[in-house]
């Protein structure tokens, strides 16, 4: 029989098994973190852009517009977008909010009539379309050369239309505005 240092020794610490399962649970926990790492880490999807009609998208006005159109807008970061990419397109994402989206060179709104409303935003003329059956609506520069479409997605506040109108002031020249007849 082991005398009494014997049996302190023996029992001193916890059980095998014990540490056995602990070692196992760590492991598990740092597998896990790896995990979430890697996972958001990933740069996002090349976004699809839908095409649109855009007569004019290959004109001088939309490329020098492209060409300068800022990398965040607010919140939103330029997202590359999926092939194919329509011509004269951008688009900003935040997180899994739905995109914001640019286009140039689209033909006039329908709906942009004689009596339509305009908002001026840093010296360009806007009309703005709310989208049927989604939380979005479409804010069309009127009074360029081009029309140019921002299409935003509810909540997304100001800052992308002040920040686009700021583009579009600089780069392109204001015309008087096109609007059809009243319907």
């Amino acid at each position: 029989m082991p005398d009494r240092e014997q049996r302190a020794a023996l029992s001193d610490g916890p059980p095998r098994a014990l540490l056995l399962a602990a070692l196992g649970v760590a492991v598990a926990a740092a597998v896990a973190v790896l995990a979430i790492a890697v996972t958001r880490t990933q740069p996002p999807r090349p976004l699809v852009i839908p095409a649109v009609p855009a007569p004019q998208a290959d004109t001088s006005d939309c490329a020098t517009l492209m060409g300068a159109l800022p990398q965040r807008l607010g919140d939103y970061t330029r997202a590359a977008p999926a092939d194919p990419v329509p011509p004269a397109t951008a688009a900003w994402r935040s997180g899994d909010a739905e995109p914001v989206l640019l286009r140039c060179g689209i033909g006039e709104p329908a709906d942009f009539v004689v009596g339509a409303p305009i908002q001026i935003v840093d010296s360009v003329q806007w009309f703005r379309v709310a989208d049927q059956g989604t939380a979005r609506s479409t804010w069309f520069v009127v009074d360029r050369p081009v029309y140019v479409a921002l299409t935003l997605p509810q909540g997304t506040g100001a800052t992308p239309i002040q920040e686009i109108s700021d583009v579009v002031a600089a780069k392109l020249p204001a015309v008087p505005i096109r609007p059809g007849p009243p319907r």
